[in-house]
């Protein structure tokens, strides 16, 4: 059954199961059209999803996810939190960026951009989707302040940023008395845990909600690959084939069998341990047909033991902590 919990120590609350809108007007996939588009958004409403999280450069070309999100949310878009992002090189579809796209000036451009496409007076998150190393935090934290004040951003978040780059942006805002981010979008998976390093300390220090994408790996931890083998169709059937050559298939088997033991699949113990970090709030999946959809609302429904986590972590390892005294 989909739960729901608030993001970070904020008040605003999504669903423990987020849909990942990358892939709604993607080239070569199930929702390139609008009416796929439309079936997946609305399978994940009537599962209980309700963190929809797009970005000014998906789709096709930049902003196409964006529209056709708004169009499939259509009467319903009061039933869900809204996130996008802006701050990637959206190739002119908010207007000349001069690569200074965490600029008071971009901004302010961005989000009516965004709004515009999306069919909506406000964006319920508005993330920051990657630093902007020409731009001092100090001005974009006093945009994004003035767009919640105006009532067109309710809540603002980060994504890719380092622990020093959260701390500095939360302690910034407290100097400035902003509103402060409530979020980091981080990569996070079993496969990948170098977000423990400085990412998720920072996010619980700080009281913001870690958001994890890619949580199974480009599909390698949902049980589908196998030695030289991707699925037809499947994303590592066509990008980055080269992670099915160099995986651990000793570690994934492994992981299968930790699994099957407890009567899981790959899939709800990928998302169920992620659900079980204290700092996460949403995870964050794609997916392109209905059933998939239904499938990851529900995936993180168990609740591993100490036990368990332990196991997890014998199978992967966490990132070693490198002393620095």
């Amino acid at each position: 059954m989909t739960s729901y919990r608030r993001l970070g120590k904020s008040g605003l609350t999504v669903s423990t199961v987020g849909l990942g809108c990358n892939n709604l007007g993607r080239a070569n996939t199930a929702t390139e059209s609008q009416e796929a588009t439309d079936a997946v958004v609305n399978a994940a409403i009537d599962a209980g999803i309700t963190l929809f999280d797009v970005a000014d450069t998906y789709g096709r070309e930049p902003g196409l996810s964006e529209t056709m999100l708004g169009k499939a949310l259509g009467g319903r878009r009061g039933d869900v939190v809204l996130a996008t992002k802006f701050g990637m090189d959206a190739k002119g579809a908010n207007g000349p960026d001069f690569g200074a796209r965490g600029s008071r000036r971009y901004i302010m451009q961005a989000v009516e951009a965004s709004l515009r496409r999306l069919g909506t007076d406000w964006i319920d998150l508005y993330q920051f989707h990657t630093p902007d190393p020409l731009t001092p935090i100090d001005e974009t934290l006093a945009a994004l302040d003035t767009l919640v004040r105006s009532g067109k951003v309710r809540y603002i978040g980060h994504s890719n940023r380092s622990g020093w780059q959260i701390a500095q942006a939360e302690y910034v805002a407290r100097e400035l008395g902003t509103s402060r981010f409530i979020s980091s979008q981080n990569h996070y998976n079993l496969l990948d845990r170098r977000a423990e390093l400085e990412v998720t300390p920072a996010a619980e220090e700080f009281g913001l909600g870690v958001l994890p994408y890619f949580p199974l790996a480009n599909g390698l931890l949902t049980g589908k690959y196998s030695p030289g083998h991707a699925p037809e169709g499947s994303r590592l059937s066509h990008t980055r084939t080269a992670m099915v050559d160099e995986a651990d298939w000793d570690q994934l088997g492994k992981y299968s069998v930790f699994a099957k033991e407890r009567g899981l699949t790959e899939i709800e113990v990928a998302f169920s341990w992620l659900a079980a970090q204290p700092s996460v709030a949403s995870v964050i999946a794609g997916a392109t047909r209905p059933e998939q959809v239904r499938q990851n609302a529900e995936a993180a429904s168990w609740t591993p033991t100490p036990e368990d986590l332990a196991a997890l972590d014998d199978i992967f390892p966490a990132v070693p902590k490198v002393a620095l005294f």
